[in-house]
């Protein structure tokens, strides 16, 4: 899988993912996520805002949709690492995006936990979605990630992912989710098309283990 497509193209979506340096967590507390979250929706925005300390520790930025410069579709926050579904809206705007959330979270990180140097390892990855059918194939494995890796038992009950917006349970989410729910009659029928592949995520995952361990 390729680790970096460039350049990035206005109007075309991407998976964007990355790690902790050395397979580490990289969220610690639900306020580690909370503040990543709230970190996406800041720097979806483009050009000057009001200083990201300004805003409540509880409020979420909503965004204009004249001033983004990345669309968020779907995303997946993991104790490990993160999964976005982006798509550029700006000339450069994946790349300006990547970055400051990176270094804006990296930073935060550091200063709570007292430690120095990278947090993320190295470069983010992305991969070009291709087709509508790769598209929302990718929204679900992206929103399979916490059950697959067996952190809960119903998806609806994780809290750092879109899912819960995507099915109707969070009213003011900030994902443009009609980009992947306009395939489907209902939010019923895309989690549907979600949960019917929740075995098969897991047994990918076991494998996965397994071979690591083999290693």
């Amino acid at each position: 899988m390729p680790s970096r497509i460039f350049p990035f193209v206005n109007g075309h979506f991407y998976h964007i993912y990355n790690r902790g340096v050395e397979k580490r967590r990289i969220f610690e507390k639900n306020w580690d996520y909370s503040r990543f979250i709230k970190t996406i929706t800041y720097y979806q925005l483009l050009g000057p805002k009001p200083r990201f300390s300004r805003f409540s520790p509880n409020s979420i930025i909503k965004p204009d949709s004249n001033k983004k410069i990345v669309d968020i579709i779907c995303y997946c926050l993991m104790p490990n690492h993160f999964h976005l579904l982006i798509r550029q809206l700006k000339d450069g705007g994946i790349t300006e995006f990547i970055s400051k959330l990176s270094n804006s979270y990296t930073k935060y990180y550091n200063v709570k936990y007292r430690r120095v140097g990278p947090l993320l390892q190295g470069e983010f990855k992305a991969v070009l979605i291709e087709s509508d059918e790769q598209l929302i194939h990718v929204s679900r494995y992206i929103h399979l990630n916490p059950i697959a890796s067996l952190l809960v038992k119903d998806l609806k009950d994780y809290r750092w992912s879109s899912y819960p917006e995507y099915v109707g349970l969070v009213k003011d989410g900030f994902c443009a989710k009609e980009e992947i729910l306009n395939f489907f009659k209902s939010p019923e029928d895309y989690k549907e098309f979600v949960l019917e592949r929740v075995e098969y995520a897991q047994k990918l995952e076991l494998i996965k283990h397994q071979l690591l361990e083999e290693e």
